[in-house]
């Protein structure tokens, strides 16, 4: 997808469960368990069963606080809605805060060389 290519920072892959809370359009406090795919310092992408509209205020909770932002692309894949979170101005996270289970930096993957590459017959 276009849009997640747009970010100015690298994004860490992770697998981990958050409460999510978020007003629906008749202004009902909603919540939900959303399984967080990946993080960078200024958004997010979740995975949910049903769909929350672009624009909306959400807020991400962990133990010892919460991320805010808002729901920049909502689109269904498979097995479910991923979300796009642009967190609030401000707000930015780090591993220090927060550190999500399965957490993975696939900038650590290293290339094959063009030695082993080579020697494959």
């Amino acid at each position: 997808m276009a849009m997640q290519e747009r970010r100015n920072e690298p994004r860490l892959l992770c697998a981990d469960l958050v409460p999510v809370e978020w007003r629906d359009k008749n202004g009902r406090q909603r919540r939900a368990t959303a399984n967080l795919e990946d993080i960078s310092n200024s958004g997010a992408c979740l995975q949910l069963d049903y769909a929350i509209p672009v624009k909306t205020a959400i807020r991400i909770s962990y133990s010892k606080g919460v991320l805010e932002g808002t729901i920049r692309y909502c689109v269904y894949r498979e097995i479910g809605y991923y979300l796009g979170i642009q967190f609030h101005e401000g707000v930015k996270w780090t591993q220090r805060q927060f550190r999500p289970q399965h957490l993975f930096d696939p900038r650590r993957l290293t290339k094959p060389s063009r030695a082993a590459g080579a020697s494959s017959n």
